[in-house]
């Protein structure tokens, strides 16, 4: 169940062995006064699939912020890999989420002056790094994109562009993907395409994915739902 009350993670307990995700009592107040968490505590254990529902201004979106490491709680403690978040400078943050934490937006973002090849590896040589050649082919064999690889994103479908960005945000090997209204722009055709894959990439890869959707029949697709409401999570399942 997603909604225990949390253990705290630990860089000593192997990394196969750790929640990939730990908030505890996590708040978030913006200037105002508004509270847009309200003492939030929610584990992620490795290798599920996680939607988190809500209507406009529920917290969702805040909560994957912070869940990510893009924004910073007012108080409680966040967890990514094992890694204390909060206490994180905004240097380390970044590199944290380069290199454990991978993005899948609504609008693609991909860069149209690139390749769909270097759209995916793009990730990798901001870090410095070059690509596991094996690892990159099974992603794009994965996405069904082996004979679009030299092509931009213009010439790409809304659908073909959104796999392409799944396996950009996999290509780091990250402890989580968060995606945000991934469906969001797609049709029902392309958007069943794209969380059939996520879901696989969950039970044949055991890679860890956050949802963060206000589509019912997404979430579905997920293996835990939670539904937050001003703030606060106020249902949990197992599907």
């Amino acid at each position: 169940m997603r909604l225990r009350q949390p253990t705290p993670a630990t860089t000593s307990v192997p990394p196969e062995q750790r929640p990939a995700v730990v908030l505890t009592e996590v708040s978030k107040l913006h200037p105002g006064g508004v509270r847009a968490l309200d003492a939030v505590s929610l584990t992620v254990e490795r290798g599920t699939f996680l939607a988190v529902m809500g209507p406009s201004g529920s917290g969702k979106s805040t909560l994957m912020n912070i869940a990510a490491g893009l924004d910073v709680p007012t108080s409680g403690t966040v967890e990514v890999d094992g890694r204390p978040v909060e206490r994180l400078d905004e240097t380390a943050r970044a590199v944290l989420r380069r290199e454990r934490v991978g993005f899948v937006f609504q609008s693609y973002q991909l860069l149209p002056s690139l390749s769909l090849l270097d759209n995916i590896t793009l990730p990798l040589r901001l870090a410095g790094r070059t690509a596991d050649q094996s690892w990159l082919d099974e992603l794009i064999d994965r996405v069904g994109l082996r004979d679009r690889t030299g092509h931009r994103p213009t010439e790409l479908s809304g659908g073909q562009q959104q796999r392409a960005a799944v396996a950009r945000a996999l290509i780091t090997r990250p402890a989580v993907v968060f995606a945000d209204e991934p469906t969001g722009a797609l049709d029902s055709h392309s958007a069943q395409d794209v969380l059939r894959l996520l879901r696989n990439l969950v039970e044949d890869l055991h890679q860890t994915v956050v949802m963060v959707t206000h589509d019912a029949s997404a979430a579905a697709r997920a293996q835990h739902v939670v539904v937050m409401r001003d703030g606060r999570i106020v249902e949990g399942q197992v599907a």
